[in-house]
């Protein structure tokens, strides 16, 4: 069947899109990346964190040895087998007339069959296990709230590396304005040179102060690039790219007092709980070592097949046993003296905590205020800076005023601007430590 030119065409251009489509459509996701919000930030972090595995490993950890303690309490179930091969001989007896019966059996082995199904449970031990169970379920608390702490810090660190990135990107767009103004002042320069209103140094004086800018900007860019991989690194995500971010560079007053942040700190401070838990659970072991002075009630049961051949014998025995400790080589003693001196230990570092804790609060509650007083300066900075260039432009352009008046006051805005991004950074930051610090995560 021949082919016209309409339909040889047509089949062309479907195996160019055969060949080309691949590539295509495998670029077109990529170049797409979607806008990220703070709160979906913080949700991917805690994902896909790595610091927050060995935060759940410890927290499973916990979740077992609760399991071994309370397997104290349901009856130990033993299967037992043996063999073995051995002799049995005996002394010779010196009666007179005694039958040489023993001395045929000299140095003969015998087969020893056994199977042992055994059966222990404990009745009473005066609360030896009880508390072995308190202390791991006191311990299990602590490690859930270690988690929780570690949870806090990847949070406030991955919001830290979010202010981080906005307010490296808004410094870009400081640098890029700076720019286009002093390419705008180069060409203001050239055409008055031109026309022979302005002297030549006043160009070499513009395209130095523009190539100024340029390089401030490439530092900008490349700070926003090091923000960049600091927020996928706090995600737990290095390699993911990231497009926009929600603007939260604005400043709102947080409305706390500092006592007011103690108070809720020492309350709901997940670090300080963990220590209470670590604190009960060093006390029940403490009840524990003291109890293991106590006898053991417990009842066993056995069902024994032994013989020197098959078909063996069986039997049975069922009985309590009470197990009195009267002498461990100081075991004892010194495992209740290691769980008291455990217990010191603790105790003092829930102190030292909160002594740490109540000055966390002190310097994120400086650093927040001192923040927002830099944020509200800095804004009447700028005004004034912005007023300051507008003059110079005009007495510039009026020919009036210096080329170097103009640039002192492109300089001094750029400077304004960079000192009010870097206030709201700061006061962002200030204000997500204060909640850290307060044991509050969003």
């Amino acid at each position: 069947m021949e082919l016209n030119r309409h339909q040889i065409f047509g089949l062309g251009v479907l195996i160019i899109m055969c060949v080309f489509s691949t590539d295509v459509f495998a670029e077109e996701p990529s170049a797409t990346v979607g806008r990220l919000t703070l709160q979906e930030v913080v949700e991917i972090a805690l994902s896909h964190h790595p610091s927050l595995l060995a935060a759940r490993g410890a927290l499973q950890v916990q979740q077992a040895r609760v399991g071994e303690a309370r397997a104290n309490f349901l009856p130990q179930l033993k299967l037992r087998s043996d063999y073995s091969r051995a002799t049995a001989n005996t002394a010779p007896s010196t009666l007179s007339g005694s039958s040489n019966t023993s001395s045929d059996r000299s140095n003969t082995a015998f087969n020893n069959y056994s199977a042992n199904l055994s059966l222990e449970q404990l009745i009473y031990d005066f609360g030896k296990t009880d508390a072995a169970v308190e202390s791991a379920r006191e311990n299990l608390q602590g490690s859930d709230l270690s988690e929780e702490a570690s949870r806090q810090t990847v949070a406030v660190n991955v919001k830290v590396a979010y202010f981080g990135l906005l307010a490296a990107r808004r410094l870009v767009q400081v640098d890029e304005e700076t720019v286009r103004q002093f390419e705008l002042h180069l060409e203001q320069v050239e055409g008055f040179h031109r026309a022979g209103t302005r002297a030549r140094f006043d160009v070499t004086k513009a395209e130095v102060d523009l190539t100024n800018a340029r390089l401030d900007l490439i530092k900008a860019r490349n700070a926003e690039e090091v923000a960049r991989a600091t927020l996928a690194n706090a995600m737990g995500l290095p390699d993911r790219p990231i497009g926009e971010l929600e603007e939260l560079l604005g400043f709102k007053k947080v409305e706390i007092s500092e006592g007011q942040a103690v108070g809720a700190a020492l309350t709901t401070r997940p670090e300080l709980l963990s220590f209470s838990a670590q604190r009960r659970a060093a006390e029940a072991s403490v009840r524990s070592a003291q109890r293991s002075y106590f006898p053991v009630l417990s009842g066993i049961a056995d069902y024994t097949y032994r013989g020197q051949d098959f078909p063996l014998v069986w039997n049975w025995d069922a009985g309590v046993n009470l197990t009195f400790p009267i002498f461990s080589g100081y075991l004892t003693q010194s495992q209740v003296a290691e769980a008291r001196a455990n217990l010191v230990v603790i105790g003092a570092n829930e102190e030292v905590l909160r002594q740490n804790i109540i000055l966390e609060i002190h310097q994120a509650f400086s650093n927040l205020k001192e923040a927002e007083e830099r944020v509200q300066t800095s804004e009447v900075v700028v005004r004034q800076a912005e007023e300051n260039l507008d003059l110079a432009n005009g007495r510039f352009q009026a020919g009036l005023g210096a080329s170097v008046e103009r640039t002192d006051a492109q300089v001094l805005l750029t400077n304004a601007k960079t000192t009010r991004v870097q206030a709201l950074y700061d006061y962002r930051v200030a204000e997500s430590r204060l909640q850290k610090a307060m044991g509050r995560r969003q």
